[in-house]
């Protein structure tokens, strides 16, 4: 008798992102996975993220993309969302032309991913949200996105949304369901992150957690000999132009008995800017920032979703100094969680920087909450329950018998 076993076809699997690096880093093990499995995956990116998606793996399907290479939005939130949308408008025929004539199995797309959505509809294809940060939960209209329908713009913003809608191929025709409800998700984002996550439809998101990998081409690290404890201090990829903070950091952890500190200053502060940079600190303009963190003992963060995550899985108490989008509420909800000390930047002082990092770092409390969130947040899976989701949602997935065609 001939056995049966499950057997995957490799599949064509789409990821589609715009050129935005906090946004295309939490699904690349994702990427790297799938394609270690055996499958094909294409990435449509502009072709500045080239290198970043090949490393994983993934053929780049270039695409120009009208979205700010500098990662400088607009302070008014519906212009912002106005760009994203024309973000999409202008992708989709240039998506239409590399994957009308070669199809994806399944599509995959980012928050901000749009078209990937129209074009999935058209062409009747599953299609699989991977969200970097909050997804909808309800009575967030009321509660949250009905601010921003009051905001001068919004009725505009919406009627253009909506005669796009009506040509693009899309099946999904209303606005908020297509922008904000996807049919199915993940959210590569603890739950402990997620703004009432009771009331998160379940039916359609699931939650994975950080994909974290050894991320062994971004470079290691080693802490020093000798040094008790490390800190790092990041204002990430966007908000790095503080030449004041990074010289309160110096005043606040240089020389700090048994620290070692690692301060990224990114590319557009030049380490001279500094003054005299104290023994116990390196100055990086960017550094390898899993590695680390697995080795620290505090995060001086800017709260963006990417290293809230990092931290929450690194088990690693945190100084928040959010700048900008929703920091302010990751702040927040890392000090709820007991986890961290929210310091604005007009107050970031030297004083006020070294009193929080050792109230943290000498709380058992603040330790206890940090290794019982590190379980938790490791406990939903990552990497590895995301593709299994994934392949669960290929045509291809079916269990046939050996040497069947």
């Amino acid at each position: 008798m001939t056995a049966r076993t499950t057997r995957r076809r490799p599949a064509h699997i789409a990821m589609v992102a715009g050129p935005i690096i906090s946004h295309v880093l939490p699904s690349l093990e994702i990427i790297r996975e799938l394609v270690a499995r055996g499958h094909r995956v294409t990435y449509a990116n502009a072709p500045a993220m080239a290198d970043v998606v090949e490393a994983a793996g993934a053929e780049l399907v270039p695409y120009t993309s009208v979205l700010p290479a500098d990662n400088i939005w607009p302070d008014d939130p519906i212009a912002a969302m106005d760009i994203f949308l024309d973000d999409a408008i202008q992708s989709l025929p240039q998506l239409r032309a590399a994957y009308d004539r070669d199809p994806a199995d399944l599509y995959l797309y980012d928050i901000g991913g749009y078209a990937a959505r129209a074009l999935a509809e058209s062409q009747g294809r599953p299609e699989l949200q991977l969200s970097p940060t909050f997804v909808r939960w309800e009575g967030a209209e009321k509660e949250f996105l009905g601010q921003l329908l009051e905001l001068p713009g919004a009725d505009a913003h919406r009627a253009k949304f909506a005669s796009w809608l009506a040509r693009c191929g899309a099946t999904t025709l209303d606005v908020d369901d297509f922008s904000g409800r996807p049919r199915r998700a993940l959210a590569l984002i603890p739950t402990a992150m997620q703004p009432h996550a009771d009331r998160v439809d379940t039916d359609a998101v699931t939650f994975v957690g950080p994909c974290l990998g050894a991320r062994t081409d971004q470079g290691g690290w080693s802490r020093p000999a000798g040094a008790e404890k490390v800190l790092l201090v990041s204002l990430g990829s966007a908000y790095t132009r503080q030449p004041d903070f990074y010289r309160h950091c110096l005043a606040a952890f240089g020389d700090l008995p048994g620290w070692h500190v690692v301060l990224q200053i990114g590319r557009h502060v030049d380490a001279s800017e500094l003054g005299d940079i104290p023994a116990n600190v390196e100055v990086r303009s960017w550094v390898p920032q899993l590695a680390i963190l697995e080795q620290a003992d505090a995060f001086v963060t800017h709260a963006g979703m990417g290293g809230s995550n990092e931290g929450l899985y690194c088990g690693v108490p945190m100084i928040t100094v959010p700048q900008g989008a929703e920091q302010f509420m990751n702040a927040d909800r890392l000090v709820e969680l007991g986890v961290a000390r929210r310091i604005d930047t007009d107050e970031a002082d030297a004083r006020n920087l070294r009193a929080a990092l050792l109230e943290l770092t000498g709380d058992p409390e603040v330790a206890r909450r940090c290794a019982q969130l590190r379980a938790q947040v490791r406990g939903l899976g990552g990497t590895g329950r995301a593709v299994e989701i994934i392949e669960s949602m290929l045509p291809s997935c079916r269990r046939r018998a050996d040497g069947a065609p």
